[in-house]
């Protein structure tokens, strides 16, 4: 067991926290409720936005950027969205020693300042869509704060785009579902259930807001990304009209979606173990670690020799890869300290192995001595490229397969309620759509609908709650 970590069956939540710490992912800040990114979890963040910032320009979207601080004034013109999120605001009063005429508000989110420029930008149909999209971080003024899913100020990418039609910003909205729905899965190794938000869950100022849920290893659920259809609603609070084929004047449809550090979060809880991180692949910042090994002075040469010709070679193969050279380390600290960190895959080579041309492979989501693998170093690239793979598929299916073991059909409220204040997991089970419902559903069990799921059944049934007739199923749990 690595040092340091609390066991995930002692205390979950200390284990998240001490994993985060002792991997060097983040620490805290002066500021409580802040944090610091320390350079591996900003490498790993930085794999998250290749990914999702490539996605992002396949679709057409550009990236852009706008200002951190917003006039008051602006939150204010659209009622839902000042009434969700006044509690969260930071407000500056005073710049450069005297009041200011208006209080600007540190961005929570940023659709009222682009609203403005797009009012400004827009004229005609020709100018639609807009799709634009910005990396930048936001302050929410959070009571309860935990390092990567809830903190003062965290970053995200946030789109905006601009459509003629409400088909065009609905079919906007779902295209960036899949976009984060694929990126989860295939490159997060993280199942997730794709749904539409109920109305006392949806993003404050949408018509319509979609989620992506996962389960993490304490069987709770956490938001891994969101799409709104935000109707005409921003776009008559800040007047973005174009004029259509018809020379009519007309108000633009417009949508948000974001995802955030939080999904590192969903990465250290969905894949990692009592030994610290695993992580997938196709993120971690580094893919394989070499560590070679020796006893004698006259090994050490040949050795590094050997262990920096494997290095080349991997890097050939566009495989990041990490030579640990360090002399005042034991192999043993190396092996927990890179176990603790998640790498992926770890590359051992030795006196004998450089006799016989070969290498110690081993697997960060199968840890332990039965697991190791001897490869020839003729055949070495090839075959740490498919282990990788390999492992990336693993880590999928062992997380799905968890899901699935912990998700629950319930048709009656006792059953809900032992399971819910129980095991815990997720409760899937019809409900009529009731906000009191909904309600009463949460104050009895903590557990709040993550989403209602596109995949419904054909037959309609009744209530989990109140027993009345029900058309579709939400998926309930408790949530970070």
């Amino acid at each position: 067991m690595a040092k340091k970590v609390t066991p995930r069956g002692q205390d979950y939540a200390r284990w998240y926290t001490d994993v985060i710490q002792q991997a060097e992912l983040a620490d805290y800040a002066p500021v409580r409720g802040c944090m610091v990114i320390r350079p591996y979890g900003y490498g790993l963040w930085e794999h998250v936005q290749q990914a999702l910032d490539r996605r992002f320009k396949e679709t057409g979207h550009k990236n852009a950027y706008f200002p951190l601080l917003i006039p008051e004034s602006f939150i204010k013109k659209e009622s839902e969205h000042v009434e969700g999120f006044a509690p969260e605001l930071a407000v500056v009063t005073h710049g450069g020693g005297k009041k200011l005429e208006e209080p600007l508000v540190i961005r929570p989110t940023s659709e009222t300042i682009i609203g403005h420029m797009y009012a400004k930008w827009i004229n005609s149909y020709r100018d639609l869509p807009l799709l634009i999209n910005q990396w930048a971080n936001v302050v929410r003024w959070e009571m309860r704060t935990r390092l990567f899913l809830r903190t003062l100020e965290f970053l995200w990418q946030e789109g905006h785009t601009a459509h003629a039609t409400y088909d065009e910003a609905e079919e906007e909205t779902m295209r960036m579902l899949e976009i984060y729905s694929d990126f989860a899965e295939t490159d997060g190794a993280i199942p997730v259930i794709r749904g539409r938000k109920s109305e006392s869950e949806k993003f404050a100022g949408a018509r319509h807001s979609y989620s992506i849920e996962a389960m993490m290893g304490d069987k709770k659920a956490l938001q891994a990304g969101t799409s709104h259809n935000l109707g005409q609603n921003f776009a008559q609070a800040f007047d973005i009209k174009f004029l259509d084929t018809n020379n009519q004047l007309q108000y633009c449809w417009t949508t948000s979606w974001g995802v955030s550090t939080r999904f590192v979060g969903a990465l250290v809880m969905v894949h990692g173990d009592d030994q610290g991180l695993i992580l997938p692949p196709r993120l971690a910042p580094i893919q394989v670690v070499i560590v070679p090994i020796w006893k004698k002075e006259d090994e050490r040469s040949r050795v590094l020799a050997a262990a920096e010709q494997i290095e080349e070679v991997l890097l050939s193969e566009n495989v990041r890869v990490e030579l640990d050279a360090r002399e005042q380390y034991r192999a043993g600290w190396k092996f927990n300290e890179w176990e603790l960190k998640g790498v992926p895959l770890r590359v051992e080579i030795g006196p004998r192995d450089v006799e016989n041309r070969q290498a110690v492979v081993a697997r960060r989501d199968r840890p332990g001595r039965a697991d190791k693998k001897t490869v020839k170093m003729e055949g070495l690239a090839p075959r740490v490229v498919a282990l990788l793979d390999d492992v990336q598929q693993s880590l999928y299916d062992r997380a799905l397969q968890f899901r699935e073991d912990n998700t629950y059909q319930v048709e009656d409220f006792s059953a809900f309620q032992e399971i819910a204040n129980g095991t815990g997991g997720f409760l899937d089970a019809y409900w009529c759509g009731s906000e009191s419902c909904e309600t009463a559903i949460k104050e009895a069990t903590k557990a709040t609908i993550r989403c209602i799921p596109f995949d419904q059944p054909k037959e309609s049934g009744h209530c989990v709650f109140c027993g009345q007739k029900a058309a579709e199923r939400a998926i309930f749990s408790r949530a970070y």
